[in-house]
C-alpha cells in the first residue's frame, strides 16, 4: 500500500511540474512579406492544434502559447513558416512567396492540418474571390474556381435556384447534392419543392431558390471543398457527395489587440440579358408566306416586291401601305365577348396596325441592378485573449425580367474569448431575411406551355407583333388579350402584372463552442449548432388566363416550410511526439455527433377565383391542402489517427459509424473506414529536388480510400396513410367538408438497405521552376452499390411500385489544377502575371440493373434514363426511324417516322425489336455529360493595378434544347424561306427519299414538333465568365485620411460566350437546369436565358 501512495505521489508530482512548466503566456509579434510590407489575414496557429489567430491590417497578431510551442504562419502565396517560442515573447516573422502546398488548410470537422499532410485532394478558395461580385449566391460565386465540382444554375433569373455537384453524378434516386458547412455546422442549403407538385415543379413554373441564397458570399473567410470520400469520412452520410467548408468572418475569432478595424464593400452593378437570340428582321407573323396572327414567323417578306413580298401574298391582307388591320378588330375572342361590345373591340375597329419588324423581345426585357452592401467590423482586447466579428450585409438584385427582384438584408456576430483557466468559449450568430419574387416561369414546349410561363410565352412572339404597345388586359374582367385570333395564347405582360412565385425566407443558424486544454498536448471542444428557418411562399395567378383551367379561373397557394436542424458534437483530441528527436509525431481526435433534422410543411392550395384580383383563399371555391412532415435524426461516432515521420511521410487512419432512425434497427447502423497517406521525397531524400534549382522543388505523392453511404429520404420502410379533406361547396372544415384517408400506391420496403459508395483515390502535388510552377493530378474510382431505385409493381397487388436496392453505378475522374508565374518580379510593385487552369473530366457508367431502364427525371417518355451499360443520366425519348441498314425513314409527307422503342442485346448493340434474349428500352437520343469541362483563370499585375479574367471551357454534353428548337420551328432566327428541303433518308421501300420541303414544312414539323432526337444539340460553349481591373490606392495618398486601404475594381461577369455547336443566331446559353434542381440535366423547356452583370465595386478599411 504504502509503494502504491509513493507512485501515486511521484506521478501527482510529475503532472504538477508538466502543468508548471506548460504555463501559457502573450506571444506578439508582426508579420510581413519578403519586401517588408506587413500581411493583413496571415494564419497563425499553434501546430498540432486547432487554437490559431490571424494578423491584423498592419501585419500585428498576438496569440497564449507556452514555451516549446511552434507558430505555423501561412498565408495563400507564401511558404509557411514555423517558428518555435522560446524566452522571448516577441516573435516577428518575414514570410517568403512561393510554396502554397504547404498552407494549413481546414479539413473535415474543422481539423486543421498542413496542406503538405494531406493524402487526398482539397481546394481553396480565399475570401478575394468571393467578395464584391453582383452573385447573391454563394454557390454561383464558386463557379470555376475548384477542379471537380459542377454548378449549373437554373436560369438568368436573379434568386434562382442552383446545383452543386462535385465529383459527377452517382445516385439515381438519392441526392447528389454537397454538403455544406457552415462555422462547423451543417447548412441545410436544398431547394424545397411545393408539395403540391413536387418534382413537377419545374412543369408548372412553380419554382424557388437554394438555401445558399442565405449565406452573404462578403461575410465569407474562406473556403475549403473536401471532394473524396478519404477527406470526409468524418461527416459520415452526410458527405458522401464532398463537402465545402464555409469559414464566415464571424467565426474567425481572430482580431487586433491593437485596434478596431472596419471594412465597408460597397458595388454596383448592372444585370442585363445575355442570352438574346438573334431575330431575323425579314419575315413577320403567317404560315406559307401567308399573313396570318399566327405563333409563326412563315408570313410575307416585309420588303414589298420580290416573290415572297407582301404585296404578293396570297391572302392578301397586307395593303400597299404596309399595314393589316389592327389585331383586335379581327379577333374573334374579342368579336364575340359580350356580343361585339366591348371596350378593346370598338376602340380599335378601323385602325391600321403597322406590318414591320418590331424589337419586341428585347424591349420586354429590362436593365436590372444589383446593389451591395457589406460592413464588417472586428476587434478585441489588449491581451488578444478576447474577440469579436461583426458583419452586415444588404442586397437590392432587381433582374432583367419584368417582375424578379431579390432582397437579402444578413447579420453575422461572433466571438471569443481564452480564459485564464484553460478554457476557451466561442459563439457565432447569422441571420438572414430574403424575399425572392419571380413571376411563373413553366416549361414551355415551343406551342404554348404546361404552366403559366413568362419566357414561354414571350420568345416566340412573332417578329410582326408589338408585344409593348398592345394592350394586354381586357378592360371589362382583367383577363389577358394577345394577337392570336382565338384569343389562346397568354400575353406575357399579363403574366407579369397578375402572377407571381415569391419567397420570404427568415433563418437563424449558428453555434456556440467551448473548448478545454488539458494541457500542451490534449483538448476537449463540444459545439451546439442550430440552424432554422421559415420560408413563407406564394404562388399566384388572378382569373383571366388561357389554356389550361387552372390558368383560366385562377389559383392561390401558400405554404410554409419550416425547417429545424440541431447539432451536437464533441471531441477530444490531441498531439504527441514519440520520440525524443520529435521526427515521430502522433495526433488523434476521437469524438461523437447528433444530428436532428425536422422538416414540416404546410399550406392550402386554392383554385376557382370569384373575384379578380383578390388574392386570399376565401375568394376561391376550392381548396386542398398542403401538408408533409419528414423527421430524422442521426447519431455518429468517428475517430481519426494519423501519423508523421520527419515531416516527409503521413498517413491517416480514419471512421465513422452512423446510426439513421429511418431504416430498422438492423439496417440503420453503418460504419466507413477510410485511410489516407502521403509521402514528399523532395524532403525525405537530400538532394532530390532543391527549393532554388530551376528544375524539382517539391514533390508529394498522396493516396487515399474512403467509404460512405447514402440513406433513404422520408419513411419507405413503413407504409403511410394519407390524410386529404374532400370540399364539397364548403370551406375547409366546414359542414360538408369530408376528410378522407387513402393508403400510399408505394409498398413500403422494411428490408431496404443504405447505398453503399466506396472510392479510391491517387495523385501527386509538384512544384518547378523555382516554384514558379505548381501541378495538382489526382484519379480516382467511385462505386456505387446497393442504389435505391423505384421498382414498379402489379396494380393487382393494390400498389404500383416500391423501393428496393436493385442498382450499381461504376465512375473514375481526372481532375488537374496547374498554376505559373508567367511574369514574377523580384520588386515590390513590378510586374507580375499567374495563370491558374483547372481541368475535370469524369464518367459514372451503371453496372448494375434489374430492370431494362429507369427513367429518373423529366418526362416518362422524355427524360434521364439509367440503362445498364450506359452513363448514367442518358436522355431518352423519341427518335428518326432506322431501317436495318441504319438509314433514317422518311414517310409519304417528306416527314421523319418517328420510334420511341428499341430493342438491345446483352452488350447493349441494337438488334430487331422481338430479337430472343433482347430487352426494350426507349432509344438513347443524348448524354449529358460533359467530355471535361476547363477554366483558366489570370491575375495579371503592376504597381497598383490588378487585371483578372476567367475563361471557362466545357467540352461535349447534349442539351433538349426547346429554346432553339422554338426560335427555328417558329421562323424566329431562320431569315432563308426561298430554299427547299429534301430530307436526308429513305423511303419506307428502301429508296432514297426526293420529297421536298419547304421552309416552314422543315423547321416546324421536323425541328420543332418531330422526334425529340432532332432538339438534341451540343452543349460545348467557352465563355468569359470573369474580367476586372482593380487600383488600389497607394498608402501615402492616405496618409491624411482615416482609411488604411482604398481600392476600386471595374468588372463584368459572363460578358462573352458562344455555344459553337448550335445555331449561331440562337445565342443559347447551355448552363440551365431545365427540369428544376436534383438529378435531372441537360433539358432547357424555354426556362430561361442568362444574365450579363458589369459594373463598379470600392472596397475601404479604416
Amino acid at each position: 500500500m504504502k509503494k502504491r501512495l509513493q507512485g501515486f505521489l511521484m506521478l501527482f508530482l510529475v503532472l504538477v511540474v508538466q502543468f508548471s512548466f506548460a504555463q501559457t503566456r502573450t506571444i506578439s509579434g508582426t508579420v510581413t512579406d519578403d519586401s517588408g510590407v506587413p500581411l493583413p489575414g496571415v494564419n497563425v496557429l499553434i501546430s498540432g492544434t486547432t487554437t490559431g489567430t490571424q494578423t491584423d491590417f498592419d501585419g500585428l497578431y498576438s496569440i497564449e502559447a507556452s514555451t516549446g510551442d511552434v507558430l505555423t504562419f501561412s498565408y495563400v502565396g507564401f511558404t509557411p513558416q514555423d517558428a518555435k517560442i522560446g524566452a522571448s515573447s516577441t516573435v516577428n516573422i518575414q514570410m517568403q512567396a512561393g510554396e502554397s502546398l504547404e498552407e494549413v488548410v481546414v479539413t473535415a470537422q474543422g481539423i486543421k492540418r498542413e496542406k503538405k499532410a494531406l493524402g487526398y485532394a482539397v481546394s481553396e478558395v480565399a475570401s478575394e474571390d468571393l467578395e464584391q461580385r453582383p452573385e447573391s449566391d454563394v454557390a454561383r460565386v464558386l463557379s470555376g474556381k475548384a477542379s471537380g465540382v459542377e454548378i449549373t444554375a437554373q436560369n438568368g433569373t436573379s434568386g434562382s435556384a442552383t446545383n452543386v455537384v462535385i465529383r459527377g453524378y452517382t445516385s439515381i434516386n438519392g441526392s447528389n447534392q454537397a454538403l455544406f458547412v457552415v462555422d462547423g455546422v451543417p447548412f441545410s442549403s436544398g431547394t424545397n419543392t411545393s408539395g403540391r407538385d413536387n418534382a413537377a415543379d419545374f412543369r408548372d413554373g412553380n419554382v424557388g431558390s437554394s438555401r445558399f441564397l442565405d449565406i452573404d458570399p462578403n461575410n465569407i473567410a474562406s473556403i475549403t471543398v473536401l471532394k473524396g470520400l478519404a477527406a470526409a469520412t468524418l461527416y459520415g452520410t452526410d458527405g458522401r457527395n464532398g463537402v465545402i467548408l464555409i469559414t464566415t468572418k464571424a467565426n474567425s475569432g481572430q482580431a487586433s489587440k491593437k485596434k478596431t478595424e472596419i471594412t465597408l464593400n460597397q458595388s454596383f452593378f448592372f444585370n442585363e440579358i445575355a442570352s438574346l437570340p438573334d431575330y431575323q428582321q425579314s419575315y413577320g407573323g403567317g404560315f406559307n408566306q401567308s399573313f396570318g396572327w399566327f405563333f409563326s414567323n412563315y408570313g410575307p417578306n416585309f420588303n414589298p416586291n420580290g416573290v415572297d413580298g407582301y404585296l404578293n401574298d396570297p391572302a392578301g391582307i397586307v395593303d400597299a401601305n404596309g399595314n393589316v388591320p389592327h389585331p383586335y378588330s379581327t379577333n374573334s375572342f374579342l368579336s364575340n365577348f359580350l356580343g361585339g361590345d366591348n371596350e378593346l373591340f370598338q376602340s380599335f375597329q378601323g385602325v391600321d396596325y403597322a406590318y414591320k419588324p418590331y424589337a419586341s423581345v428585347k424591349n420586354f426585357f429590362r436593365t436590372g441592378s444589383v446593389s451591395n452592401t457589406s460592413l464588417n467590423i472586428r476587434g478585441g482586447s489588449d491581451d488578444g485573449n478576447m474577440s469579436f466579428n461583426v458583419n452586415f450585409g444588404h442586397t437590392d438584385d432587381e433582374g432583367f425580367t419584368p417582375g424578379n427582384s431579390l432582397t437579402r438584408n444578413t447579420l453575422s456576430v461572433g466571438g471569443r474569448a481564452k480564459l485564464s483557466n484553460r478554457f476557451t468559449v466561442t459563439g457565432i450568430l447569422n441571420y438572414s431575411r430574403s424575399n425572392f419574387v419571380t413571376p411563373p416561369v413553366a416549361a414551355s414546349d415551343g406551342n404554348a406551355n404546361y404552366g403559366l410561363s413568362v419566357f414561354g410565352q414571350v420568345f416566340f412572339t412573332p417578329i410582326s407583333v408589338d408585344l409593348m404597345n398592345l394592350p394586354f388586359e381586357i378592360p371589362e374582367t382583367g383577363g389577358s388579350i394577345y394577337y392570336r385570333n382565338g384569343n389562346d395564347i397568354v400575353n406575357p405582360r399579363w403574366i407579369v402584372a397578375n402572377a407571381q412565385n415569391g419567397q420570404l425566407t427568415n433563418r437563424v443558424f449558428g453555434n456556440a463552442q467551448l473548448s478545454y486544454e488539458f494541457n500542451d498536448n490534449v483538448s476537449v471542444l463540444y459545439r451546439g449548432g442550430i440552424d432554422i428557418y421559415n420560408e413563407r411562399n406564394h404562388s399566384y395567378s388572378n382569373k383571366g388566363g388561357v389554356n389550361s383551367d387552372r390558368d383560366r379561373f385562377g389559383y392561390y397557394e401558400t405554404w410554409d416550410n419550416n425547417s429545424t436542424t440541431f447539432n451536437h458534437y464533441a471531441a477530444i483530441s490531441g498531439n504527441y511526439d514519440l520520440t525524443a528527436d520529435q521526427k515521430l509525431n502522433v495526433s488523434f481526435l476521437l469524438g461523437g455527433s447528433s444530428l436532428g433534422e425536422y422538416f414540416d410543411q404546410q399550406g392550402v392550395a386554392s383554385s376557382s377565383q370569384i373575384v379578380y384580383n383578390v388574392q386570399r383563399h376565401f375568394n376561391f371555391e376550392n381548396q386542398l391542402p398542403i401538408q408533409s412532415t419528414v423527421e430524422r435524426n442521426t447519431i455518429g461516432l468517428f475517430g481519426d489517427l494519423s501519423f508523421e515521420y520527419d515531416s516527409f511521410l503521413y498517413l491517416s487512419l480514419s471512421g465513422r459509424n452512423d446510426w439513421i432512425s429511418n431504416l430498422i434497427a438492423k439496417n440503420n447502423s453503418q460504419f466507413y473506414p477510410s485511410v489516407s497517406a502521403s509521402f514528399i521525397p523532395t524532403s525525405a531524400f537530400e538532394g532530390f529536388g532543391n527549393g532554388n534549382s530551376i528544375g524539382l522543388n517539391y514533390l508529394k505523392l498522396r493516396a487515399g480510400l474512403g467509404s460512405s453511404a447514402g440513406f433513404p429520404s422520408g419513411y419507405p420502410t413503413v407504409n403511410t396513410i394519407g390524410q386529404s379533406t374532400q370540399v364539397g361547396g364548403g370551406a375547409i372544415g366546414g359542414p360538408s367538408g369530408i376528410v378522407t384517408n387513402t393508403v400510399s400506391n408505394s409498398l413500403a420496403n422494411p428490408q431496404l438497405l443504405p447505398e453503399l459508395i466506396s472510392e479510391w483515390e491517387v495523385g501527386f502535388d509538384a512544384r518547378l521552376l523555382k516554384n514558379r510552377l505548381d501541378i495538382s493530378l489526382s484519379y480516382y474510382d467511385r462505386t456505387t452499390k446497393n442504389l435505391i431505385v423505384g421498382r414498379p409493381l402489379s396494380p393487382s397487388s393494390g400498389y404500383t411500385g416500391t423501393s428496393d436496392n436493385i442498382g450499381k453505378v461504376e465512375g473514375t475522374g481526372w481532375e488537374a489544377d496547374l498554376g505559373i508565374d508567367i511574369f514574377k518580379s523580384s520588386e515590390a510593385g513590378g510586374f507580375n502575371w499567374n495563370s491558374r487552369v483547372n481541368f475535370t473530366t469524369n464518367k459514372q457508367i451503371v453496372t448494375e440493373q434489374a430492370s431494362d431502364q429507369i427513367v429518373y427525371a423529366g418526362f416518362s417518355d422524355l427524360g434521364n434514363a439509367a440503362i445498364e451499360g450506359e452513363q448514367l443520366g442518358v436522355i431518352v425519348g423519341s427518335r428518326v426511324l432506322r431501317d436495318d441498314n441504319g438509314n433514317f425513314v422518311v414517310g409519304n409527307d417528306g416527314f421523319y417516322v418517328s420510334e420511341t422503342q428499341i430493342a438491345i442485346d446483352a452488350n447493349n448493340n441494337e438488334v430487331p425489336v422481338g430479337t430472343e434474349g433482347s430487352r426494350a428500352i426507349a432509344p438513347i437520343i443524348g448524354n449529358p455529360n460533359p467530355d471535361y469541362v476547363m477554366n483558366f483563370i489570370n491575375s495579371i499585375s503592376y504597381k497598383n493595378l490588378t487585371l483578372g479574367f476567367q475563361i471557362s471551357h466545357v467540352s461535349g454534353g447534349d442539351i433538349y434544347s426547346q429554346t432553339i428548337a422554338t426560335l427555328l420551328g417558329r421562323g424566329l432566327i431562320n431569315p432563308d424561306r426561298r430554299e427547299p428541303f429534301i430530307l436526308p433518308g429513305v423511303l419506307a421501300d428502301g429508296t432514297p427519299n426526293r420529297k421536298q420541303l419547304d421552309n416552314s414544312s422543315f423547321y416546324f414539323d421536323n425541328v420543332l414538333f418531330g422526334p425529340s432526337e432532332l432538339q438534341i444539340y451540343d452543349a460545348s460553349v467557352i465563355r468569359l465568365k470573369e474580367l476586372s481591373l482593380s487600383y488600389n490606392m497607394p498608402k501615402k495618398w492616405l496618409e491624411s485620411t482615416p482609411f488604411g486601404n482604398l481600392s476600386i475594381t471595374a468588372a463584368g461577369y459572363n460578358l462573352w460566350y458562344d455555344a459553337y455547336n448550335t445555331p449561331e443566331r440562337a445565342n443559347f446559353d447551355p448552363n440551365v437546369a431545365g427540369i428544376g434542381v436534383g438529378n435531372g440535366r441537360g433539358f432547357d423547356y424555354l426556362n430561361g436565358p442568362s444574365s450579363i452583370r458589369y459594373g463598379l465595386s470600392v472596397k475601404t478599411t479604416f
